[in-house]
């Protein structure tokens, strides 16, 4: 992920010939000349993406967080606008968008690149957003142990605008609450209110 050398999945690294072979096999099913120039190396491509898209699965996300440390800080910290990009489970077509994290410390802190990271390594795979939310605010709940924790996905999903109802633009919010932001509507409305700073 960013910083570093990127993460790929082995599996389709030590599965390329397969993948090829299939990727060149949907495109005659679909009506295409395989043989054509524009697509003589799509089936290498295709690998290669997917190499780097569903690197989630070579990743466990609560690795990522690596280091925390111990703070005494007991405030809100978020960090906003954390673009993704993942892939519907349904469809197998692109989503994309922000999250935004914020949780308060009780004693530990994890640096705030490592928070871009866990949002990296929970969407470079299949995924549905609600869980995605809901994954990012479990595992920081649980490895950082804060007093609370709220976690905000907006996303803009090609299998709702491209193809179905086609309805291109609109998007989709999922939030998740951990601890004190679900008993306070303070910290929740604080925490939305900086999000639109």
């Amino acid at each position: 992920m960013a910083g570093r050398k990127d993460y790929v999945n082995s599996k389709v690294s030590d599965n390329r010939e397969q993948i090829e072979f299939h990727v060149k096999e949907i495109l005659k099913l679909i009506g295409e000349d395989v043989e054509r120039e524009g697509l003589l190396d799509t089936p290498a491509r295709v690998t290669r993406m997917y190499e780097e898209i569903f690197a989630g699965y070579e990743v466990d996300p609560r690795e990522v967080l690596g280091v925390t440390f111990d703070e005494q800080h007991e405030e809100l910290v978020i960090v906003r606008d954390i673009v993704y990009y993942s892939q519907c489970e349904h469809h197998m077509a692109p989503f994309y968008g922000k999250a935004h994290i914020g949780y308060l410390p009780s004693g530990k802190i994890a640096g705030l690149s490592k928070l871009a990271r866990l949002v990296e390594a929970v969407t470079r795979k299949l995924q549905v957003q609600e869980r995605i939310t809901s994954q990012i605010a479990d595992i920081l709940d649980e490895e950082l142990a804060p007093h609370g924790v709220m976690v905000v996905v907006e996303g803009e999903h090609l299998c709702m605008c491209a193809r179905g109802v086609k309805k291109p633009g609109s998007k989709t919010v999922t939030s998740a609450v951990r601890g004190e932001f679900r008993s306070s509507s303070a910290l929740r409305s604080e925490f939305l209110a900086l999000l639109k700073q």
